[in-house]
């Protein structure tokens, strides 16, 4: 959604009430700050408001995930007084509250005293297994919140309200943003109308890009001190790639309960004028090496599981790129992957991050930064503006890969920790 900025909006009595609205950038209409709107149901029938024909989750407000949740949960039994709060479940599932919060937004804060706290001895205390199986599962529906929001897929009707309708508080939004994530075309609401000349002719460019990337790869590599340098440059970079910041962020009042700080967020992990976080160097904890055969010993069957989850969405390719087929897609799989690591300051040693500014354009990397951070803010301007020439197949297949990505970053930092506790 387009920030609503603040601006004149007259003189004499009209002014003196400037503070109380906002102005749309899209339609340049001035909606009042606080107003209650009727939000009809998506007005595509498929699973997808972006594709023609909702505790963990709640960190992200997704409400598809939650409310699937609550309905499994209360048909495996499941004590139904938990649903009305945090402050109804017990003690020990309250513990998790920390490190789920961090898990969600900021990994990396997560330290081996989080553990400790954990596992000490207590009442409430978790082993080792257990606590990895939970965060195995945190990480893992944070990850799914990135995916339903980043494939637009649609809430549920809601049965308590008259024909799906129902009434939500909106701050700083106009009625036309909502209705665009709704799925209403508008082509006056894009980022860009370029036609499909323009869309093939970015399509080349993209080829190309790849072709030679390859071959200078062949011809000569770069030192170890130039892909420092230029990982740190993409990793500063990222703080400009900006998502649509809000004003004041809104929480549905009936995920807030399920929410304690419901302003901690996401920061980038290279913020300026703050103290500078050490890089994650993968080699030093990886997951093939040191993540898994932690994961192993400690929950056995998830190990594997999860190994065998990450490996085949990484690898996964029809080898084609829109209307091109017998495309080496690897080189931009691993661009994907690689920038969302980058995000949460995790940095591959043998890998060259000047291709990631190669291959993936802004409104990529817009796109990759919302879904994988702030997923509840994906619009579907935001899906439309990227690879606008790529089937719907192939932007299901990015969003695949964010998920895993995503959630491996999540569990590196957790299982490092947890190593660190061990040790």
């Amino acid at each position: 959604m387009n920030r609503l900025s603040a601006g004149p909006i007259g003189s004499g009595s009209a002014a003196s009430a400037a503070g109380q609205y906002r102005v749309c950038g899209n339609c340049r209409k001035v909606p009042r700050q606080e107003k209650r709107v009727q939000v009809s149901p998506p007005l595509t029938r498929g699973p997808s408001a972006f594709i023609p024909e909702n505790e963990a989750a709640a960190r992200h407000q997704c409400s598809y995930l939650i409310n699937m949740h609550v309905d499994e949960f209360l048909k495996t039994g499941g004590i139904a007084e938990w649903l009305n709060g945090l402050e109804y479940i017990p003690q020990r599932l309250k513990n998790l509250n920390e490190i789920n919060k961090l898990l969600a937004h900021r990994p990396w804060l997560i330290t081996k005293e989080h553990i400790q706290k954990l596992v000490k001895t207590g009442e409430n205390n978790w082993s080792l297994p257990e606590l990895v199986h939970a965060v195995v599962l945190l990480a893992h529906y944070h990850a799914l919140a990135s995916f339903v929001f980043g494939s637009g897929i649609n809430p549920e009707r809601d049965p308590d309200t008259s024909n799906g309708v129902r009434l939500i508080a909106v701050n700083n939004f106009c009625v036309c943003d909502l209705a665009n994530d709704n799925n209403i075309e508008n082509a006056s609401l894009t980022s860009s109308n370029f036609g499909i000349a323009d869309s093939l002719s970015e399509l080349e460019a993209l080829m190309e890009r790849m072709k030679r990337l390859q071959e200078d790869k062949e011809d000569e590599e770069a030192s170890q001190e130039e892909m420092a340098t230029r990982f740190e440059k993409e990793k500063k970079e990222s703080l400009l790639v900006i998502s649509g910041a809000f004003d004041d962020e809104i929480v549905s009042t009936d995920v807030s309960r399920y929410i304690e700080d419901p302003g901690f967020g996401y920061k980038d992990f290279a913020r300026r004028g703050e103290e500078h976080l050490p890089t994650f160097r993968a080699q030093d904890y990886t997951w093939e090496n040191h993540g898994f055969s932690l994961v192993n010993r400690l929950y056995s069957d998830i190990g594997h599981l999860l190994d065998e989850k990450f490996r085949m969405v990484y690898n996964l390719t029809y080898n084609t790129m829109a209307t091109h087929e017998d495309v080496d897609t690897t080189m931009l799989r691993r661009a994907l992957f690689n920038y969302v690591h980058c995000m949460y300051g995790i940095r591959y040693d043998d890998y060259d991050y000047g291709e990631v500014n190669q291959l993936l354009e802004r409104s990529l990397k817009v796109y990759i930064k919302t879904v994988t951070c702030y997923p509840e803010r994906t619009t579907k301007r935001m899906y439309d503006s990227y690879w606008r020439q790529f089937k719907h197949s192939e932007k299901v297949h990015v969003n695949l890969l964010l998920m895993e990505a995503r959630m491996q970053a999540e569990l590196l930092y957790a299982l490092r920790a947890i190593t660190r506790h061990l040790t």
